[in-house]
């Protein structure tokens, strides 16, 4: 394996190439979207797969602003100071929700480390005004580590979203490097601490690789995260979001990755997303509707279309 990372401007295998993003579905987002002064992390972590998901009339909002307090050498989401916390914030998503039309929707945060609970009681918010706005729209929420703390985590936990997602990125070795502010054994007990205060929601976790982790450390992450009882895995590549960002060492194959996804299921994770242009978000809708007892017991009577349909062409 070589130690020489790949040049930024080099061209990337065939199996990472993606179509530009031009459906209809798409400009009608990105309208709603600045409309309502929302963020989504599909833009702003330039995700690969943004023309496919938002032409399915899916994306993930970013909440919280859009200024992360933390330097993670990867994200291309900026650092700094964030403005002030946005009370209105939760009823403006939840409306994006309802004039989608959606059935599932993912709601992640950049890091908010200088708020007491971390921005714990606007996620907690916003699951709650989704809920009211759109009942049968299944919720997944990509959380922060709040720093560890217990209280913020039972917060968010109180509402019951279907899936409780908070990825390690990375092994541990490389923390330093890829995620300076965060400590891996943290977020570990995070994903434990939230079975302990609901086991019917549904735990996730991601890891990018082509950081320069081993296969091994990436199979000791694996047996980690079934340590800490976490239901759902993904596995992606890390794709360079600039030249000011962590270089790729490298471009793992497709067959690394069905390689991983075999061994993850042998090791008893009830989903297994493993695959070059993987990200958090991906499948997840059908993650809640196989596996979650609380989309069941939530929404039994009830569904909301996926379809963009009539979705305004101004979110005046």
């Amino acid at each position: 394996m070589s130690s020489e990372p790949i040049d930024f401007h080099s061209r990337r295998p065939q199996w990472l190439k993606v179509p530009a993003p031009l459906s209809e579905n798409y400009g009608q987002i990105k309208s709603l979207m600045r409309g309502l002064s929302l963020h989504t992390v599909c833009e702003e972590a330039r995700c690969p797969n943004i023309g496919d998901c938002w032409g399915r009339g899916t994306a993930t909002f970013l909440i919280l602003g859009d200024t992360c307090t933390r330097s993670c050498g990867f994200c291309n989401i900026k650092t700094g100071r964030p403005q002030l916390l946005d009370l209105m914030e939760p009823e403006r998503v939840a409306r994006a929700v309802e004039r989608m039309q959606l059935k599932h929707v993912v709601i992640t945060s950049v890091n908010r480390d200088e708020l007491p609970d971390g921005g714990a009681q606007i996620f907690s918010r916003t699951i709650s005004r989704i809920r009211e706005l759109v009942p049968g729209c299944s919720i997944e929420v990509l959380i922060p580590d709040f720093r560890g703390s217990a209280e913020a985590l039972k917060m968010v936990m109180d509402q019951r979203p279907e899936i409780l997602n908070h990825n390690v990125e990375t092994v541990p070795r490389l923390y330093r490097l890829v995620r300076p502010q965060a400590l891996y054994q943290q977020s570990m007990e995070l994903l434990q601490a939230a079975k302990g205060f609901d086991g019917e929601v549904l735990t996730k976790s991601g890891i990018m690789l082509g950081l320069g982790e081993s296969l091994d450390e990436v199979r000791q992450v694996m047996r980690d995260w079934r340590a800490h009882d976490v239901d759902i895995i993904t596995i992606g590549q890390y794709l360079r979001p600039s030249e000011q960002h962590l270089p790729v060492m490298r471009y793992v194959p497709p067959d690394e990755f069905e390689m991983l996804k075999s061994a993850g299921y042998a090791m008893g994770f009830k989903w297994v997303e493993s695959g070059p242009l993987v990200r958090s978000s991906y499948h997840a809708e059908q993650q809640v509707q196989e596996l979650s007892r609380v989309y069941r017991q939530l929404h039994a009577d009830s569904r909301c279309r996926s379809s963009m349909t009539d979705i305004p062409d101004s979110a005046g």
